[in-house]
């Protein structure tokens, strides 16, 4: 049985960790299985259609995560959105906001098509505390090839106006703050079709119990170009649909019979898990401003060699 306290503190743990690039799924296993007990009881294999009741909960408490980006980056996505319906109507992908909705669904497309089909197998596959383990270690070492591999020639500002200049307002007259997000988000819209499909595939990495979808995804977004913040916030914004459609899949199993006397402690545990993204997103956001990855890397490397002594 799932309890309030754990609810509690696997939802804070998951909030935290899908947006910091340490894996959500790979420390739900392993915060778990490191505090033994009942709490290991939890990551045993039982009668669900994921291997265990215990990862459809994680899973499903992306919903959370989720809303909590969409909430923080409303104003974003409401642009997004209206740039998407413009595309489909008029063909055109002038503004930075137009660009972006094309890139985040072509990103989005192989986690789309893959995730389905791949997710509950290796989940059931890889949800081992000794599994996970491994994966944090790679994780990191991804990171730091991520950092080794960043290009450093990366277009300037005018560069981007000048690709841009035929930019127009959704709506009529921006206000000076709109006009400096819209200004602060053109090296994003930059990024080409192939780079997306590239950055799309990335995030299916995350598939693996360990392996982090802010990680991978940011590392990416290095790879073709893109400044740390840049990088950051494309990943939030890229991860939005697919964890949210992650989340939905296992919504289903989450209201069957397995889960009778503990969706109370689910709801509680996705309250956190959305409160926890929130705080866990705005930190970031002024983190990448200065800072790189390389803390992160070092943290996973050595927690998933600690997680590998430990259980093998």
């Amino acid at each position: 049985m799932l309890t309030y306290f754990q609810a509690t503190v696997i939802g804070a743990v998951q909030g935290v960790t899908e947006l910091f690039p340490i894996s959500s799924l790979g420390h739900s296993v392993l915060v778990a299985a490191w505090l033994g007990g009942d709490w290991q009881k939890l990551v045993r294999p039982g009668e669900s259609a994921t291997g265990t009741p215990y990862l459809a909960f994680v899973v499903a408490l992306h919903v959370a995560t989720a809303v909590a980006l969409i909430g923080y980056y409303w104003r974003d996505w409401c642009a997004i959105v209206a740039g998407f319906i413009t595309t489909l109507r008029t063909g055109r992908r002038d503004t930075v906001a137009q660009r972006l909705a094309l890139l985040i669904v072509i990103a989005t497309i192989p986690v789309g098509v893959l995730g389905p089909l791949l997710e509950h197998p290796l989940h059931a596959l890889f949800a081992a505390p000794l599994c996970a383990g491994v994966f944090l270690m790679l994780n990191g070492v991804v990171l730091i090839v991520g950092e080794g591999l960043r290009r450093r020639n990366e277009p300037s500002l005018a560069e981007y106006g000048r690709r841009f200049a035929r930019q127009e307002a959704l709506t009529g007259v921006l206000t000076a703050e709109a006009q400096t997000r819209r200004q602060s988000d053109r090296p994003l819209a930059a990024l080409g079709i192939r780079d997306a499909v590239g950055i799309g595939f990335a995030q299916v990495g995350a598939l693996l119990t360990g392996f982090s979808r802010a990680g991978l995804t940011m590392v990416g977004g290095l790879w073709r170009g893109l400044e740390y913040k840049h990088a950051a916030k494309f990943a939030f914004l890229l991860a939005t649909p697919a964890i949210l459609g992650a989340g939905i899949l296992e919504i289903p199993e989450l209201i069957g019979p397995e889960t009778d006397g503990i969706r109370g402690p689910v709801l509680v545990g996705a309250i956190v898990s959305g409160l926890s993204s929130w705080l866990a997103v705005r930190f970031l956001e002024r983190y990448f401003q200065t800072r790189t990855l390389l803390p992160f890397a070092v943290y996973c490397v050595a927690a998933g060699v600690l997680s590998i002594v430990r259980f093998s």
